[in-house]
């Protein structure tokens, strides 16, 4: 069978059943999404045979659903299906159905128990009242439904009934639990949630003074930070006559110059950057914008990956992932694989696997060049003085070693 120009893909025989209106479309969103020729057939394909079976089912293109997907794999074929990428096919196969309205969109669970309404509307509050990221509402909500579940375990969920022996008991149990860092989140999260029942006018107490202290030793400890000669072999060691490789060569650029943090680099988009002016706006901690200079050397290494190594894409994400659907990278945590990836390369073993010890290394050559720790805040980007001041023990961890021995030795 010849290939039309308007069709991508082409079928052995003529496609049958209720999906068939649909499959131009969706071959040309796969298209889209970047998957290549053969891989674009395979999956039209398998969408065929599962509109075929449809038919001999005798269900219409509405009622289709995650359900039918399920018997359509149903039996020893099923392990192979998956194997073969057939059963994400028809996964985004219904997600598109979804987005042009031909199926109704999915249902959340009726049965939502008294404990998840709570949380629910606490997660609400603090994205719509106080204008906290997801990232907060996903490290804060599970400690108050953990701080719930042990106060109520056996009762109806009673707000007004709290005290202040349930607010101190249950911090002084997740101290016991959690390092300092984790319990410290958790009496964050526990105060702002004490504050919530007192907005809703739950109760008339004031719980949050009951909220323990618990101590933060993580000012203790000198930051982690990359040495020179390491940045020099992972930038070496970083191919770049490759698509991956040039995207993963200006993501390094920008940990090593300019010390984004992994949510920032994610967060960039092609509006993000000036090139007029040579400045690039991120988005950091608490969705506070910034606007930072873009150095010639970060310039060029974005340049290079736009001009030869990113994929043509509706997507205005900076930085996309190399293989279909093509998309942004996501999470944070891709950019500390891209790092782990490059000091494997690199054959180092820095202990810290992580992007961070990037912006270490470029707060501890600022200090030893001369910079003042607010200085240092500023290129960081740090709101607390705090945050900062950690770096002030970096120069006496490094003039440790050139110390002369006291006079006529210890008494």
């Amino acid at each position: 069978m010849k290939q039309s120009p308007e069709k991508l893909s082409v079928l052995l025989h003529e496609p049958e059943g209720p999906l068939v209106p649909y499959l131009d479309t969706f071959a040309r969103l796969l298209h889209e999404q970047g998957f290549p020729q053969h891989l674009l057939g395979r999956q039209i394909r398998v969408v065929a045979k599962f509109s075929q079976w449809l038919l001999a089912e005798a269900i219409n293109a509405p009622e289709v659903s995650d359900e039918h997907v399920q018997q359509f794999f149903a039996g020893g074929v099923r392990r192979r299906s998956i194997h073969n990428g057939e059963f994400a096919t028809l996964g985004r196969l219904l997600g598109f159905l979804r987005q042009v309205g031909v199926i109704a969109p999915l249902r959340e669970c009726a049965a939502i128990t008294p404990l998840q309404t709570v949380v629910g509307e606490f997660a609400t509050y603090l994205r719509q009242e106080r204008g906290l990221s997801e990232k907060t509402l996903i490290q804060y909500c599970p400690f108050i439904v953990r701080f719930l579940s042990e106060r109520f375990a056996h009762e109806p969920i009673d707000l007004a009934a709290l005290e202040a022996a349930d607010v101190i008991g249950f911090i002084t149990r997740q101290a016991t639990q959690l390092s300092a860092a984790r319990a410290k989140a958790a009496t964050t999260a526990l105060r702002s949630f004490l504050r919530y029942v007192r907005y809703c006018g739950e109760t008339q107490r004031d719980l949050v003074a009951a909220v323990p202290t618990v101590p933060n030793w993580s000012m203790t400890g000198i930051p982690r930070a990359i040495t020179a000669e390491h940045i020099h072999a992972v930038l070496a060691h970083c191919p770049r006559d490759t698509p991956g490789g040039r995207r993963d060569f200006a993501i390094l650029m920008l940990l090593v110059h300019l010390g984004l943090r992994s949510g920032e680099i994610v967060s960039l988009t092609l509006d993000s950057i000036d090139w007029e002016a040579d400045s690039f706006a991120v988005v950091g901690k608490g969705q506070h914008s910034a606007r930072l200079p873009l150095p010639v050397t970060v310039g060029e290494a974005i340049t290079d990956y736009l001009r030869y190594g990113r994929p043509a894409s509706r997507s205005r994400a900076l930085f996309l992932r190399t293989c279909a659907p093509l998309r942004g990278l996501g999470a944070a945590q891709s950019v500390g694989t891209i790092v782990r990836a490059a000091l494997t390369r690199a054959g180092i073993d820095t202990g810290s696997r992580g992007s961070h010890q990037f912006r270490h290394a470029l707060a501890t050559d600022l200090l030893r060049h001369g910079a003042s720790l607010s200085e240092i805040g500023s290129v960081l980007r740090h709101h607390q003085a705090k945050t900062t001041s950690i770096y002030a023990k970096v120069d006496f961890a490094a003039l440790r070693p050139l110390s002369l021995p006291w006079p006529g030795g210890v008494q």
